[in-house]
């Protein structure tokens, strides 16, 4: 790392000098993902002239260039939204340095990534779906926090100071601590391991947990009608996490609202059976089980709803258990 930008036959990734953030650190480290940059030397400076003669320059310039080789990543005014590029992510929201790199460069950083850390290739639908999920549930607060974003309107009744964000900040020299050297582009590498190592650990959840249980709750999903002609229960095996992917999948398959309950085996031999909540968040369950039943147990519970091995059912009635699958 240097703030020369001496001519070198290494790419240079160049960004601005002086106090760091969260966006462009992630956004360095993205680029070394690529095989064409990952050597690349990362150039620190202010500086026109130093800056003309990077590779690719991000969080600092004042144009925007998309060819490849030549992408420079500018700031406000002139920042870009993210429905400019028509990708599906959400809110309409701003994209830092760290969101332009990843909205044009993203699925190739998925893959080189997966290829480097597990060796494995996604098929193009398994690609895309972790592209948005690694946006919306990581590169999208990045975006958000550093163009002044709030998550809602109104006072916070407390704020964070432990998200990936704020431990960047916290990289920077501070006003009153004087180390001596403090020497800000080791601090600036830091910085990238640090928000860099969150975002693979990330793409590898996505990848190794999040997709292969969506494919279990849609296969559950799609045989419903085996399970119950109503086609209202749902059988998970095995258990996965179901709710957010219920409620995509229900969207996907036309089928809103159609799952009242959701059933698994919970060990060698007890069953549970959960009401499906009206939201993934919520407490409130599209059809509670039934009321008579909340709070029993054992032999009173069998004989009030009159079914065999059904073994309680909380006093909220969002779920039950039993010793068989048929209870």
């Amino acid at each position: 790392m240097s703030e020369s930008g001496e001519k070198t036959n290494l790419k240079t990734i160049g960004t601005h000098d002086g106090r760091f953030h969260c966006d462009e650190a992630l956004a360095c480290f993205m680029l070394r993902q690529l095989e064409e940059y990952k050597n690349a030397e990362i150039v620190r400076s202010r500086n026109e002239e130093i800056l003309a003669k990077c590779d690719i320059v991000v969080d600092v310039g004042g144009i925007f260039d998309v060819t490849r080789n030549a992408l420079i990543i500018i700031r406000s005014p002139l920042e870009i939204p993210s429905a400019h590029y028509d990708l599906n992510l959400g809110p309409n929201m701003m994209l830092s340095s760290a969101g332009l790199i990843y909205v044009h460069y993203g699925e190739e950083i998925i893959s080189a990534i997966l290829q480097k850390e597990v060796n494995v290739q996604l098929d193009k639908k398994s690609l895309e779906m972790i592209f948005r999920m690694v946006y919306e549930k990581f590169i999208q607060e990045i975006d958000a926090i550093d163009n002044g974003v709030p998550m809602f309107e109104g006072e916070a009744k407390y704020s964070i100071h432990t998200g990936i964000n704020s431990r960047i900040q916290d990289l920077n020299q501070q006003w009153k601590i004087v180390k001596e050297p403090f020497d800000s582009n080791e601090q600036f590498g830091k910085a990238m391991n640090l928000v860099g190592s969150e975002f693979v650990q990330k793409i590898l959840h996505y990848t190794e947990s999040w997709l292969p249980a969506r494919t279990i709750v849609e296969q559950a999903l799609l045989n419903r009608e085996k399970i119950h002609p109503s086609g209202s229960i749902m059988l998970l095996e095995p258990f996965c996490p179901w709710k957010e992917h219920l409620a995509q999948l229900e969207v996907e398959h036309k089928i809103e609202g159609c799952l009242k309950y959701v059933v698994w085996c919970d060990g060698k031999s007890d069953y549970r059976c959960m009401a499906v909540p009206v939201t993934p968040e919520s407490v409130i369950c599209r059809k509670f089980l039934h009321k008579d039943w909340r709070g029993l147990r054992g032999e009173e519970l069998e004989k009030v709803s009159g079914i065999p091995q059904i073994n309680f059912v909380h006093h909220n009635g969002f779920i039950g258990g039993a010793f068989s699958r048929e209870a």
